[in-house]
Order: structure tokens, then C-alpha cells, then sequence
């Protein structure tokens, strides 16, 4: 069985964090499953980088900012790995380019075209997690790209896609889609299941919970994507035909 995980910001905002994320990774590989880890950058990291860049030089080159933005995923990934291995269990962390995630040439706001290169089926063939940093890939010229914000997202929907992962789970802050915002509203109310084209209403209504290039990639490519719990893990909201 394959299967691609999805950490938020959030979700990796600690070391307490990233060490219970670690661990649920780890048991599933245990277990035999392959898994392939996608992960953002840690809490606040990308509106400081943002912050730091602008105090620099508010008009930074688009090319230059990709360069500069990528280290945020980086730094979660290795991380991440550090952390699976600290568990006993062998990983490896790649960035988007590693991976093989090939993309158009717009920078800030890419596209991914295709997964190029066996990178992760060899990592994961020798028995590893492959932790993959998301948000980004390579575009023309073999310059980095960044995918827009959110963007991680569509980087695990895409792996799932060209790895044909059994399924994308979509860890978060919340447990799952609701009809409107439960840290606002109390009696909002969570989906069980939940169609590609409905999410995607939700998400044009100011729904924030999932990106919306990873939906219409994960309905053009049938794969079924689960939004859940980082701090519970319990079954959350299924998004799917």
C-alpha cells in the first residue's frame, strides 16, 4: 500500500509536533505501507521570510524570491526526517527538485507538469519515508519555482497522482471540512463526505482548508484525499466522486 501525507504548518509547528507526526509515519511503514511524506514550512516561517525579504527589498525578482522562499519546506523536511530517524526508522528528505517535480516557469505561482525521474520509487523500493518539501519544484532553466500559497497541498495531490498512492491524507488544525468555520461558528457542521465540485464551492466561498489547484488535481486524477486531525488522527472528512 502507498500512501501520501500531508502536513500543514500548523501540524509541524512544534517539536512536540513534528515528533507525534514523526511517530504516526512511522507506525505505517511499520505496518509495511509506503510512505511518502509532504510537508510545509513550520508555523509562521513563510510571513517572516516574506517580511524579511520585503524589508530588504520590497520588489524582489519573482526568480530570486522562489530561491529564497523554498527553504521554508527544506527546513520542515529535514526536520522531519531527522525526527523518523530519531524513531529508529530510516528516511530521507527531498526538495521539490529531488523529487523530480517539474513545472512551468511561473514563479510564485507554478504549475506541475510532471514527475520526472524513479528518485522517490528507488527511496522508497531500499525500505524509507520519503519526506518531500512542498510548495515547490523546478520550472525552465532549472530554476526553482514556488507553487503559490497553499501550495503543499497540490504537491502531495500530485504524488499521490504520479505514484498512484491508494490515497492523499490531508493533515490540519481542524478535523475535517465543515459547512462553515468551527473555530468561528460552534454549530458548524462537519462532512462525512464531501464531492470534488462541492469542495470546491466551499473553497470559492472562502474556505480555507484545502487549495484549490489540489482539488481539481485530485478530480481530474480520481484520487481520494482525506482531511483530518493532526492532533487526533481520527477518521475526518472524505473528499472524493
Amino acid at each position: 500500500m502507498r500512501i501520501v501525507q500531508k502536513y500543514g504548518g500548523t501540524s509541524l509547528g512544534d517539536t512536540g509536533k513534528i515528533l507525534a507526526a514523526a511517530r504516526r509515519v512511522t507506525r505505517l511503514a511499520q505496518q509495511g505501507a509506503q510512505v511518502i511524506v509532504v510537508v510545509s514550512a513550520q508555523g509562521q516561517t513563510t510571513d517572516e521570510l516574506i517580511a524579511a525579504a520585503a524589508a530588504v527589498n520590497p520588489r524582489g525578482a519573482a526568480r530570486e524570491m522562489d530561491a529564497y522562499m523554498a527553504a521554508g519546506e527544506q527546513l520542515s523536511a529535514g526536520l522531519m526526517a531527522m525526527a523518523i530517524g530519531s524513531l529508529g526508522f530510516p528516511a530521507v528528505s527531498l526538495t521539490g527538485w529531488q523529487a523530480g517535480l517539474v513545472t512551468d516557469g511561473v514563479h510564485g505561482n507554478a504549475r506541475i507538469l510532471e514527475l520526472r525521474g524513479d528518485r522517490i520509487r528507488r527511496e522508497l523500493e531500499q525500505g524509507k519515508i520519503a519526506v518531500v518539501a512542498g510548495f515547490q519544484g523546478v520550472g525552465p532553466g532549472d530554476d526553482i519555482t514556488t507553487l503559490g500559497r497553499g501550495g503543499s497541498d497540490t504537491t502531495a495531490v500530485a504524488l499521490a497522482a504520479f505514484l498512484k498512492a491508494e490515497v492523499c491524507q490531508i493533515f490540519t488544525d481542524v478535523d475535517g471540512v465543515y459547512d462553515r468555520d468551527p473555530r468561528r461558528y460552534p454549530g458548524a457542521t462537519r462532512f462525512g463526505r464531501i464531492s470534488y465540485d462541492r469542495m470546491l464551492r466551499l473553497i470559492e466561498n472562502g474556505a480555507q482548508v484545502l487549495h484549490d489547484r489540489s482539488v481539481e488535481l485530485a478530480r481530474d486524477h480520481g484520487i481520494t484525499l482525506e482531511v483530518l486531525s493532526a492532533a487526533t488522527g481520527a477518521p475526518g472528512t472524505i473528499v472524493g466522486p
